[in-house]
């Protein structure tokens, strides 16, 4: 591809993915592609979408930051640190992953996502009638969600919200406010690895990095007027066409 429609192509997919994250997640589902789509390794691709990323979950972390809370009996700081903890483990797992077996991992990885986006929250509610999860419970899945999230990512955001709903959480705003935060370290954590090791297309990654923090604000703050359920039924679209795309690509 010319460079100019490149450039253009990855800042329109990382400015809606900013937008998605704040609003109901699902934005790796636009710019990983992207990244492929327009040359860059898997591997490298996934790395960069982390990268390209991460302002835009900050930028939604400071439009929420007044409705951060502790969770009853789980501070905030062990959140953090195993969250963090996991996204070491799965950024280095990612790194020791070769191109091609990743290749092959990537449409199950999406077809993973695109199962718990869809049907996530409609199960939930379910399982809540079943049991309540306990502190000890939620730090662990919450480490589990740090480790895909350092690997890959797509959907982690819809993963969280579940697991805050199952802890008994009611707040839709105190719970988006910590999985943003929480999603952005985990990013952030991955990033320090990735940009260490050299595993960033840095070109690509800092046009995505100013439109993804553009539209993760600008997300966050219209997030209380839009309709989610919309704009949840167009990445539903959008991440079903995406995994179809990748196993076509796999066994085309």
């Amino acid at each position: 591809m010319e460079l100019l429609p490149t450039y253009l192509l990855l800042a329109g997919a990382a400015f809606a993915a900013g937008i998605m994250n704040a609003v109901a997640g699902g934005g790796t589902f636009i710019t990983f592609p992207a990244l492929v789509f327009t040359g860059v390794p898997s591997v490298i691709a996934n790395a960069s979408n982390q990268v390209a990323l991460l302002p835009g979950y900050l930028a939604s972390a400071w439009a929420y930051r007044h409705d951060f809370q502790n969770f009853e009996k789980v501070s905030f700081k062990a959140m953090t640190a195993v969250s963090l903890v996991g996204g070491v483990i799965g950024a280095v797992l990612l790194l020791r992953t070769p191109e091609r077996t990743f290749d092959v991992i990537v449409p199950w990885l999406l077809l993973a996502a695109t199962l718990i986006f869809a049907f996530g929250p409609r199960i939930t509610p379910r399982l809540q009638q079943l049991f309540t999860l306990g502190p000890a419970a939620l730090l662990f899945i919450q480490f589990l969600v740090g480790i895909y999230g350092g690997y890959f990512g797509g959907a982690a955001g819809i993963i969280m919200l579940a697991l805050y709903s199952l802890y008994g959480l009611t707040n839709l705003n105190i719970m988006n406010a910590t999985k943003t935060l929480v999603s952005g370290l985990i990013n952030a954590i991955a990033v320090v690895i990735f940009v260490v090791v050299g595993k960033v297309a840095w070109p690509q990654t800092l046009v995505m990095l100013v439109a993804a923090a553009l539209g993760g604000y600008y997300g966050a703050q219209v997030a209380r007027t839009m309709n989610p359920k919309l704009l949840r039924a167009g990445v539903i679209v959008i991440s079903v066409s995406v995994t179809a795309a990748f196993f076509a690509r796999q066994f085309g």
